[in-house]
């Protein structure tokens, strides 16, 4: 995982829109130097909204979505290996104690 941004998620939306719904329509390069932002980081960040957005649109996930789907995949993962471990131990110590 990297390293925090400095930026505000309401920072980077705001940034994204003025690229976007900006009328007469500006560019990355001069909304980014009016920000004070590496161009490459709001392009990404265009992108990345972009991206998003088609996905919305399909029927998708937003990014959040998909994190929390992963994270939640993870923990289905631990709990199905820790219920397998328990059912073993329950079965060894239903033999020992038919003994």
């Amino acid at each position: 995982m990297g390293r925090p941004s400095p930026y505000s998620e309401e920072f980077r939306a705001d940034a994204v829109r003025l690229v976007l719904e900006s009328t007469p329509p500006r560019s990355i390069n001069e909304v980014a130097s009016e920000l004070g932002l590496n161009r490459e980081t709001l392009r990404s960040w265009v992108r990345r909204s972009e991206k998003e957005a088609a996905s919305l649109a399909a029927g998708g996930l937003t990014a959040a979505e998909r994190e929390e789907l992963a994270r939640l995949r993870r923990r289905v993962k631990v709990l199905e290996e820790e219920k397998e471990i328990l059912r073993k131990a329950t079965q060894y110590f239903a033999r020992e104690m038919n003994r």
